[in-house]
C-alpha cells in the first residue's frame, strides 16, 4: 500500500512539474525569448555609449616612447651641428588634452545617451509585453483546443452509449438497421472530431514552445483549469465589477477610466520609448549645431630625450640625460570653423527633420494606443455580454438535447433529430468557450494599453 502511495505521490509529482500556468508561461517566454535577449544587448549597448559620453569629459591622457637609429649624416643633439657619426636617440613624452569649449557638444551627446537608456529600458519592457501578449494568445489557443478534446471525448462517449442503446431498439424491433447505420455513421463522426481536436492541440502546443523558445522535443502540457474555476470573466481586471450582472451601468462605470488620454497610455512602455526617442533625436539635433561654434581646448605635457654616439664613452648617464633635457609646456588652442564644404549644415538638416519625424512616430503612436485601447475595452464589454447570452443558450440546448433524446428512446424521434441537437448543444459550448477565453485576452489587453505588466 505504501508502494502504491509513492507511486500516485510521484505521478502527482509529474503533472505538476509539467503542467504550466498562463504565468508560467510568460515567465518562461520573457526569460528565454531571442528577442528579449537583444533587446538587453541593445540597452548594454546604450549604457556603454552613456559611459563613453560621461568620459568625454575628463582629460585624455597620452603617452609615447620614441626609438631612432641615425647613420650618416645627422644633426648632433648635444653640440647641434651636423656629423656623420652613429647615434642613438631615445625620447619620453607624457601629454593631456583637456577641451574648455565646444559649443555644448559633449553635453547634448551625454543628455542624448542618457535618453538613449532610457529609451532601451523601455523599449525592453514592450519587448517583454509583446512576447507575454503573443504566449498569452498561443496559450489561450491551446486551452481552446484542450477544452474542445473534452467536448469531443464527451460526444463520442455519448455516441457510443446511443449506438448501444440503439443496437438494443434494434434487436426489440423498435429501431430498424438503417437507424443503427445512421448512429455508426455519427460514432465515426465524432471519433474524426476527437482525432482532428487533438491534432490541432498538437498544432497549438507546438506555436506555444515556439513563442516561449521552449525546447521543441519535451513535453508541455497547459492547465485549462484556471479559467474554467474563474467564477467572473472579469473579477481580475476589476474586482469591484459584478459580472454576474448585464446591466449597462457596469461598463458606464467604469468607461470613466478611459476618457483621458493618460489612463490608456501615457504608462505604456511603447509610448515612454517613443518619447525618449523624441529627446534623442532633439539632443543630436542641437549635438550637430555645436559644431557651428569654435572650440578650446588647453593642453599641457613633459618631455625628455636620452642620445648616445655610438662607439664612443664619452655620453652621459641615461638618468642624468632624462634629468637634464626635461621639457614641461602648457598651451590653448582655438579653432574656428568656418567652410567644411557645407557638411555641418547638411548634417543640422538632418538632424532637425529626425528630431520632427520623431515627434511625429510619438502622436502617432499615441493615436494608436488610444484607439487600440477603446477597441479593447468595446471588444471586452462585447464579451461580456456575449457570454451571459450563451450561457443561457448552452443551458437551453441542453434541455433541449435532453428532451431528444428521451423522445429517440420512446421513439418519438430520429437519429437525425438527435445528432442535430447534439452538433448544436456542441457549438453553443465552443463558442462559450471561445467568448470566455477571448474575454480572458481582451483583459490583459486593456491591462497592456493601460501601461500595467500582464507578466508577474
Amino acid at each position: 500500500m505504501i508502494t502504491g502511495i509513492l507511486s500516485l505521490l510521484s505521478v502527482l509529482s509529474i503533472e505538476a512539474q509539467t503542467t504550466w500556468t498562463m504565468q508560467r508561461c510568460m515567465q518562461y517566454a520573457v526569460a528565454h525569448n531571442h528577442e528579449v535577449r537583444k533587446s538587453e544587448l541593445e540597452l548594454d549597448s546604450y549604457q556603454a555609449s552613456k559611459t563613453g559620453a560621461i568620459g568625454r569629459f575628463l582629460p585624455a591622457v597620452d603617452a609615447g616612447i620614441g626609438v631612432q637609429y641615425n647613420f650618416g649624416r645627422a644633426i648632433d643633439p648635444e653640440t647641434n651641428t651636423y656629423t656623420d657619426v652613429s647615434t642613438f636617440y631615445n625620447g619620453y613624452s607624457l601629454q593631456t588634452t583637456l577641451p574648455l569649449f565646444d559649443g555644448f557638444s559633449r553635453l547634448h551627446a551625454l543628455k542624448a545617451a542618457k535618453a538613449s537608456v532610457l529609451m532601451g529600458r523601455h523599449a525592453l519592457r514592450n519587448q517583454q509585453d509583446e512576447v507575454a501578449l503573443r504566449v498569452l494568445q498561443a496559450y489561450t489557443n491551446a486551452v481552446y483546443y484542450k477544452g474542445m478534446i473534452r467536448m469531443a471525448e464527451e460526444k463520442q462517449r455519448e455516441a457510443e452509449l446511443l449506438l448501444k442503446q440503439t443496437r438494443v431498439l434494434e434487436e426489440v424491433g423498435r429501431k430498424s438497421a438503417a437507424d443503427v447505420a445512421l448512429v455508426e455513421s455519427q460514432q465515426a463522426e465524432a471519433i474524426y472530431e476527437l482525432t482532428r481536436q487533438q491534432n490541432l492541440l498538437t498544432s497549438a502546443l507546438l506555436e506555444l514552445k515556439k513563442e516561449m523558445a521552449f525546447p521543441l522535443s519535451e513535453e508541455l502540457s497547459v492547465k485549462s483549469e484556471e479559467f474554467h474555476d474563474r467564477q467572473a470573466v472579469g473579477e481580475t481586471l476589476f474586482p469591484t465589477a459584478d459580472s454576474h450582472s448585464c446591466d449597462s451601468s457596469l461598463f458606464t462605470l467604469h468607461s470613466s477610466l478611459f476618457t483621458l488620454h493618460s489612463s490608456l497610455s501615457t504608462l505604456h512602455s511603447s509610448l515612454e520609448t517613443a518619447r525618449y526617442k523624441v529627446l534623442l533625436a532633439k539632443h543630436e539635433w542641437h549635438q550637430a549645431r555645436s559644431n557651428l561654434f569654435p572650440t578650446l581646448s588647453l593642453s599641457a605635457g613633459l618631455n625628455t630625450t636620452y642620445y648616445h654616439t655610438l662607439h664612443s664613452s664619452s655620453a652621459s648617464g641615461f638618468g642624468q640625460q632624462l634629468k637634464n633635457n626635461m621639457g614641461e609646456y602648457v598651451g590653448i588652442s582655438l579653432s574656428i570653423p568656418i567652410f567644411n564644404r557645407l557638411q555641418t549644415v547638411t548634417s543640422i538638416r538632418r538632424a532637425k527633420n529626425n528630431y520632427l519625424m520623431a515627434r511625429e512616430s510619438f502622436e502617432e503612436k499615441r493615436q494608436e494606443l488610444e484607439k487600440n485601447g477603446r477597441e479593447a475595452w468595446q471588444d471586452w464589454q462585447g464579451y461580456l455580454l456575449q457570454i451571459k447570452q450563451m450561457e443561457k443558450k448552452v443551458e437551453a440546448d441542453s434541455i433541449a438535447h435532453q428532451l431528444t433524446r428521451k423522445q429517440y428512446e420512446e421513439g418519438l424521434s430520429t437519429a437525425i433529430d438527435v445528432h442535430t441537437t447534439s452538433a448544436q448543444l456542441l457549438n453553443s459550448k465552443a463558442t462559450l468557450l471561445q467568448c470566455r477565453l477571448m474575454a480572458v485576452v481582451k483583459e490583459y489587453l486593456i491591462r497592456y494599453y493601460h501601461g500595467d505588466t500582464i507578466w508577474q
